[in-house]
């Protein structure tokens, strides 16, 4: 059931997901970003456009193959040869292709079907479809906020061998259909063999500052580079890009934008797709009047995000759920998991480490961080003796819901504060910024005894738990223990105080990270797919690559082996997020600090060689480790130190654009 999901194609404006072939199973349909409708339970959803119909029926003996070089899904006779492809295009962002090869007598099927996808999961809808007397197919699916439009022309070309091309083109919005039918000329005008050349062209493009590359783990090589192809995929480069945890290859979690977007997928895109990076902001920075009446809605000031938005930028958080046994249960995320503010904070802070794009603050950037940071000065409270606090939150465990100084969240606000009074001392506002440096200093964060941080006020006195009670990892835990006896224990969902470690870096010391590692790893159940490809990223940084080696491979088999039980509702960015993550943050140790880019490896055993290539500041660099040197070079002079010395990167033409670009075909 979940192979359609992985045989997704997109382009950060629309989403293919389903086969090449008409009798697939599972979810048929085109998703279009920014298309939301409503469902009959009142939450907002996506709306599913019309599907591009599969061509011809999939032999018994025939394969689908997923060419992630050229971005196109091939339909493999038993010879391996093609028999068809199907493209989203990069370059054209309005734009899919599907070229086959058909039987001479077969009748043609039509190129527009209604999207099929679990009604429970998309927003109710309408389907319409007709065809022109010009040969030009349309096809509007509607709800109750949104329309998209697909339109669609093809020809058979051949007599003895027919192969039938065909071009689609989606537009959702008012004048949809002017904007469909405008592309649609355009892409036919260039052709099919041009449009499948030129989508080849932009991923080798793509591929060559993005590229990692292991050796000695084929399972590992496999998995980030599925990872890289799908970050690749989810954002637009221009305007904004509303990511949702599933991006555009599912309906899961109702297409809603978490903190998955801001803080495990935008770290890649900011040095892969830095343009990408920046249109996520921007649906950020949209949304901040919205988030300027969230606050004020609860009485604060400055601004508050909400734990799941889609259009409007309101919060979209359901308020029940079912669990895995059928019960409804409450969902108090969108009350208490306040974090997503400094988490947006943190993605904007994080982007501008990456880019430096001088720009960003003054186009909205700094109200992500200074009024999100006036939120938290009116929502932390002073005690009688001075100390702050922040009471009754979730931090990343939503195993333990509204508690008391969450370290986590803490130590986000306590670095969101320090970091928006940098911004204002550079105003000029000193009077702000030193009250916001006091804020952050009289916030409490828990401490341990023999160091580190207690996760919240009076963990340390819960109930422990022996994980290898609750079977094999990963476990949902509160679905073996129950809600009430799981937020009794130390059991974790996920890194909590280790996230913050991530995130922070050097803000936190390394004999904390440590203690925290000790104290915390051995209570994670990885009841969340987002958990591994951290723990990874936080135990390589520490010098344990072997144990991180374990988890980088787990949070691979997320969706290529379907752990979870829910590929079929779309893909899981943020664990691929989290992979390219490990392989760079930790793996690589590369990390931004003050304007220089720092490598500080630390390779597994089994791998003989890491390679990886990004965007550092506009720079084109590529990082060669090895288990006995490291190689840093750059398209232009960089400030690099390796190890925490600094060293001269070499000057590499070849990876500024346009050099060294490795070809690739797939042709019928």
């Amino acid at each position: 059931m979940h192979h359609g999901t992985l045989a997704a194609l997109a382009n950060g404006t629309i989403g293919v997901v389903g086969g090449l072939g008409p009798d697939d199973v599972g979810t048929r349909a085109t998703f279009v970003a920014g298309a939301y409708g409503e469902s009959t339970d009142g939450l907002v959803r996506p709306l599913p456009g019309p599907w591009a119909a599969g061509v011809g029926r999939d032999p018994a003996d025939a394969t689908w193959q997923l060419d992630l070089r050229t971005g196109t899904l091939c339909r493999l006779d038993r010879d391996g040869s093609t028999t068809a492809q199907r493209i989203v295009s990069i370059v054209r962002p309005a734009i899919t292709v599907v070229r086959a090869l058909v039987d001479a007598g077969d009748p043609r099927p039509a190129p527009l079907a209604p999207p099929r996808a679990p009604p429970s999961l998309c927003a109710n809808h309408t389907f319409d479809v007709r065809r022109g007397q010009d040969g030009i197919h349309t096809a509007v699916v509607r709800g109750a906020r949104d329309a998209v439009v697909a339109v669609a022309s093809q020809q058979v070309v051949g007599a003895e061998r027919p192969r039938l091309d065909r071009v689609v083109a989606v537009a959702r919005g008012a004048g949809a259909s002017a904007s469909a039918t405008e592309a649609l000329t355009d892409a036919t005008a260039v052709g099919v063999d041009g449009l499948l050349a030129e989508h080849r062209a932009a991923w080798e493009a793509r591929w060559a500052g993005a590229d990692i590359e292991i050796v000695g783990d084929d399972e590992a090589q496999r998995a980030v580079r599925f990872a890289i192809f799908h970050l690749l995929s989810c954002a637009a480069s221009t305007g904004e890009s509303a990511v949702g945890a599933r991006g555009l290859t599912g309906p899961g979690y109702a297409g809603h934008v978490f903190w998955d977007t801001d803080v495990y997928v935008l770290p890649a895109l900011a040095a892969l797709a830095p343009d990408a990076a920046r249109s996520v902001l921007e649906y950020r920075i949209r949304r901040l009047p919205a988030a300027r009446a969230r606050a004020a809605a609860g009485g604060r000031a400055g601004a508050r995000f909400p734990w799941e938005s889609a259009d409007s930028g309101e919060d979209a958080t359901p308020r029940f759920g079912r669990d895995l046994h059928g019960d409804v249960v409450p969902i108090t995320t969108g009350d208490l998991s306040e974090h997503i503010t400094a988490d947006v904070a943190w993605a904007s802070s994080h982007y501008l480490d990456w880019t430096a794009d001088a720009a960003f603050l003054a186009q909205g950037g700094r109200d992500l961080i200074v009024e999100t940071a006036t939120y938290w000065m009116d929502r932390s409270q002073h005690d009688a003796r001075g100390a702050a606090h922040v009471y009754d939150v979730t931090g990343p465990d939503e195993y333990h819901e509204c508690v008391d100084d969450d370290a986590y969240t803490n130590l986000l606000i306590r670095w969101h504060l320090g970091r928006a009074a940098e911004v204002l001392e550079q105003e000029g506002d000193e009077h702000r910024a030193g009250a916001l440096r006091d804020r952050a200093a009289a916030l409490v964060v828990g401490r341990r005894p023999g160091g580190g941080h207690e996760q919240f006020a009076g963990f340390d006195a819960l109930d422990d738990v022996d994980l290898r009670t609750l079977g094999r990892l990963p476990v949902a835990a509160d679905m073996v223990l129950g809600r009430e006896r799981t937020a009794r224990s130390k059991v974790l969902k996920q890194p909590a105080v280790l996230m913050a470690h991530h995130l922070l870096g050097d803000a936190l010391s390394r004999a904390d990270l440590l203690a925290d590692l000790g104290a915390e790893l051995p209570r994670i159940s990885h009841g969340s797919s987002l958990s591994p490809a951290i723990c990874s990223a936080v135990l390589a940084r520490a010098g344990r690559p072997d144990d991180a080696l374990a988890l980088f491979h787990l949070a691979g088999q997320v969706d290529l082996l379907d752990l979870t039980g829910t590929t079929t509702t779309g893909l899981h960015l943020a664990t691929m997020g989290g992979l390219w993550q490990a392989a760079v943050f930790g793996f690589a140790g590369v990390r931004p600090r003050e304007g220089v880019l720092d490598v500080d490896p630390h390779l597994p055993t089994s791998w003989a060689s890491l390679r990886v290539r990004f965007l550092f500041r506009g720079v084109p660099v590529l990082v060669e480790i090895d288990h006995a040197s490291v190689s840093v070079r750059a398209g232009r002079p960089l400030a690099v130190r390796v190890s925490g010395a600094p060293v001269e990167a070499t000057i590499d033409g070849d990876l500024l654009p346009g050099g060294g670009r490795h070809r690739s075909e797939v042709t019928p």
